[in-house]
């Protein structure tokens, strides 16, 4: 059975710009390393797998893979992002640092159940800390908010268009 979430990878550009983002920005700290010299099949290899923890105990993981081909881009939030919780009081704080040291900041964004904000990590991957509201739990309560059948109207809308 699935205990939850360990960690989720990306690639990354630079392991030591990535660290200074998620450790020194946001203060995850860095967990863990791993320079992996050969696959499981026998290939080398040349990457370095790094590990920043969140209090849950799951953790960001990064591959930086230097001379293998990736794309690196901007992601639109629709595309990609993480979302990492806050407090409140910590959303303000983290939206007024990030300001403060120059960091592209977007938000507050009233999702009705979470509040967000916004950052650009060094990769172009959409950092968003959000703070649960009052409405959190209810919003995202299967058992009464509908959530099958919205998706089931959506298919449905689909299909007929």
């Amino acid at each position: 059975m699935i205990k939850g979430l360990h960690h989720n990878a990306y690639r990354c550009r630079d392991s030591e710009e990535t660290r200074k983002f998620y450790e020194d920005f946001l203060g995850l700290p860095l967990a863990g390393s791993l320079e992996i010299t050969e696959t499981k099949t026998g290939r080398e290899t040349k990457l370095l797998h790094t590990f920043y923890g969140m209090d849950d105990g799951s953790y960001l993981a990064f591959f930086e893979a230097p001379g293998q081909p990736f794309e690196f881009k901007d992601q639109h939030d629709y595309d990609l992002h993480i979302a990492l919780e806050v407090t409140p009081e910590a959303l303000q704080e983290m939206f007024d640092k990030g300001k403060a040291e120059g960091i592209d900041t977007r938000g507050v964004a009233d999702h009705e159940f979470v509040h967000s904000i916004y950052f650009r990590d060094p990769n172009g991957y959409v950092i968003e800390l959000t703070a649960k509201t009052e409405d959190h739990d209810s919003f995202l309560d299967p058992t009464t908010n509908n959530a099958r059948g919205i998706l089931d109207g959506w298919q449905a809308s689909k299909a007929a268009s």
